[in-house]
């Protein structure tokens, strides 16, 4: 029997999960990543949050808060972008200055989590996941920078990683469909929108259940429809505009390299030109030094002609 298809993580983030009721399938994604028990407090609203595909090109954003009061991005993006990451960057920025109150002291900023679900190729690296924290270490003696007591009793924080953002980067197109781990269960299911029955990781059952194209009323489905069909005219337009590129470079390429062709040509006749010439003056009698003197050339050129006068 085959595994029932699932709706797109991204339709999921937009419609599903943000209820109460789906909680435990975010808990359990989000428990089997950051490697820890993971409870939602609330979902957040903000700016960022859009209900069409107008608002903002293919890109979804949930914000969540957690048991300990840390704020969770979670980003869906299937458009290439080269400054994504300067996008991370400030998209967690933004977030810790919305949620600081002028009142406050420092030590309430909020530690931020940005989890980024991709589906296309970030950067220059063989893995699929990718987890990137922030860590002091000495210019000399090469220990890393740690929290006194009272630091950690004051930020109930046990290192210094814990009170800076945290980025997590799932390039979802590089995994190989080999579940080696719970995690790589959800990696499977974000790119196949399937459940294999030996999967066993947190909320993957539930989001089998609650997540089945078959479960949608028919109006869902065909809102579901519409939106795969959306993102389907996206992928193509990109992959049109890079077929074109790629097509434009290599026509660009073709008249540089013959343009060049011509360049280098008539260079190696004016160099030809110029060894006749030298061989005459020399066969006339006249010294290296004054054919150099003469043509404006190194002397060096003069005296490897001779050899060939010979």
């Amino acid at each position: 029997m085959k595994p029932r298809k699932c709706v797109t993580f991204d339709w999921a983030l937009k419609r599903l999960l943000r209820s109460k009721a789906n909680f435990d399938i975010l808990e359990g994604f989000l428990s089997e990543l950051l490697e820890e028990d993971m409870k939602i407090q609330e979902i957040l609203e903000s700016e960022s949050n859009k209900e069409t595909t107008e608002d903002k090109f293919n890109k979804v954003d949930l914000l969540v808060k957690n048991s300990k009061g840390e704020l969770i991005i979670i980003e869906v993006q299937y458009e290439s972008q080269v400054d994504y990451l300067h996008r991370m960057l400030y998209g967690t920025s933004k977030l810790i200055s919305e949620h600081m109150k002028k009142s406050l002291e420092y030590d309430n900023v909020k530690k931020v989590i940005s989890i980024n679900l991709l589906y296309f190729d970030l950067g220059n690296g063989e893995d699929y996941v990718y987890i990137g924290k922030t860590k002091f270490v000495g210019k000399h003696k090469r220990d890393e920078l740690g929290l006194n007591e009272r630091q950690k009793e004051l930020y109930g924080k046990e290192q210094i990683e814990n009170i800076y953002p945290e980025y997590y980067i799932i390039k979802i197109n590089k995994f190989d469909d080999i579940a080696k781990d719970s995690l790589d269960e959800w990696i499977y299911f974000l790119k196949n929108g399937e459940v294999k029955k030996e999967f066993k990781a947190r909320g993957l059952e539930k989001a089998n259940e609650e997540m089945s194209v078959m479960k949608l009323d028919e109006e869902e489905r065909k809102n579901y429809e519409r939106h795969i069909e959306q993102k389907r005219y996206e992928n193509s337009m990109i992959t049109s505009k890079y077929k074109e590129g790629k097509l434009e470079g290599r026509q660009e390429g073709r008249e540089e390299g013959m343009a060049k062709g011509r360049q280098e040509g008539r260079q190696e006749g004016r160099e030809e030109e110029r060894k006749k010439t030298i061989k005459k003056m020399l066969k006339s009698g006249m010294q290296p030094q004054e054919i150099a003197e003469i043509l404006g050339v190194a002397e060096e050129k003069i005296r490897a002609a001779v050899g060939d006068v010979r």
